[in-house]
């Protein structure tokens, strides 16, 4: 082992995705996470391009590929329900609109987790409460009570991030609001739904239905343009009756769907948003994922950003010998062009909801080497001259 020791805040897929790789460079890692265990469920998330070579780099394609949704693509209807178009999870080699690998956040977190949960220190239903860095290593007071000192500090801990805002400064400072408001929520499966997606719009309204592993239940999503929205995040009444209003009148299932909003487990509510920083790091304290270069949902690449991240963060750390000035910036250098592609995808899909062209106009071309750009535009060096702890067999790494 190398002696170093890191923290990393937030235990989705970030945090167990930098994990993984902090322990293979030969570090020791205890991950903090203030939800009590790991939260089930959540959106859908896409592994395309490089990303899928850093899932394989991991060891990791044939856990992700069983617990992925199997949807086979996805029917844009109007509000008889009549198919307008149909997208294919084959198309653009898998890496279309609908991604070959799909799969539930809740389900990629479950892998990760069970990936690394027995070389990596996990504390559930805790959070840094205090932080204070030196030339040498950061110490941290834990909201249970526990002190101890590390030598890096890494926020993985999404969207709001407590510890971006403890070390850089308000979340104000790096929120770039995209005029929209996301919704999604399980319901039971009475729609017929199988394997293929379906989606409604309506004048910068979406309301959709997609597949999840369990075929008795379906996915809701609805999303709404809302420039003037002031979101209070504890009150979910609230929430709820904003979405009803706001898709008052909206034809297809809406309405079917929304009386479940009642009933359902797994509501979420949240404005969509990028994170955009100058700089990733301060000292020994870094950022990676949702919370440091958010790409928001609408450019599904939010999951591409975090895995790929991990890798190439824990990468030039080590290759720096753990001196964070250098491996910081060295990681920035390599992830940023990769993070600014994927947040122009992400405005540029706001802004296509935003203003739907006509049905009579041409179709919207979009720019095809941007979107290259997005799903394969980052160098994954080997690092082979890099201690690796936990490199994957022979066997799993040429599937």
């Amino acid at each position: 082992m190398s002696g170093i020791k890191v923290l990393v805040a937030g235990a989705s897929i970030a945090g167990p995705a930098l994990a993984h790789w902090l322990r293979r460079r030969g570090a020791e890692v205890t991950v903090v996470e203030r939800a009590p265990g790991l939260r089930p469920g959540g959106q859908a998330v896409d592994a395309r391009g490089v990303t899928k070579e850093v899932i394989r780099r991991m060891g990791l394609e044939e856990a992700v590929r069983a617990a992925r949704t199997e949807t086979a693509g996805a029917h844009t209807v109007d509000a008889d329900g009549k198919v307008l178009e149909t997208f294919r999870a084959d198309d653009d080699g898998g890496d279309g609109y609908i991604a070959e690998i799909e799969i539930l956040r809740g389900d990629l977190s479950r892998v990760l987790y069970d990936d690394t949960r027995d070389g990596v220190e996990y504390l559930f239903g805790d959070r840094i409460a205090e932080l204070t860095q030196d030339a040498d290593g950061v110490d941290v007071v834990f909201a249970g009570g526990d002190r101890r000192r590390f030598d890096l500090v890494i926020g993985a801990d999404g969207l709001h991030s407590s510890l971006r805002e403890m070390v850089f400064g308000p979340r104000e400072k790096f929120i770039r609001h995209l005029g929209h408001t996301l919704a999604f929520y399980t319901v039971p499966n009475e729609f017929g739904i199988e394997r293929f997606l379906i989606d409604h719009h309506d004048s910068g309204r979406t309301a959709g239905l997609r597949p999840i592993p369990d075929p008795t239940r379906a996915m809701a999503i609805f999303s709404f343009v809302s420039p003037d929205v002031d979101i209070d995040y504890r009150d979910i009444e609230g929430q709820k009756q904003l979405l009803r209003d706001r898709m008052a009148g909206m034809g297809w299932r809406t309405q079917d769907i929304l009386a479940h909003l009642d009933d359902t487990p797994d509501f979420y509510f949240d404005e969509v948003a990028q994170v955009v920083m100058d700089q990733w790091s301060s000292g020994r304290v870094g950022l990676i994922g949702d919370a440091a270069f958010s790409s928001s949902p609408l450019s599904g690449q939010g999951t591409g950003l975090a895995l790929v991240g991990a890798y190439l963060l824990a990468g030039e750390l080590a290759a720096a010998d753990w001196d964070p000035e250098t491996g910081f910036a060295a990681f920035e250098s390599r992830m940023r062009s990769f993070v600014e592609a994927n947040q122009e995808i992400g405005r540029l899909h706001a802004h296509s909801l935003a203003h739907p062209a006509d049905p009579s106009d041409e179709p919207v071309e979009w720019d095809m080497d941007l979107i290259n750009r997005a799903i394969n535009g980052v160098e994954l060096p080997d690092y082979a001259d890099l201690p690796d702890l936990g490199a994957p067999t022979t066997s799993a790494a040429e599937q």
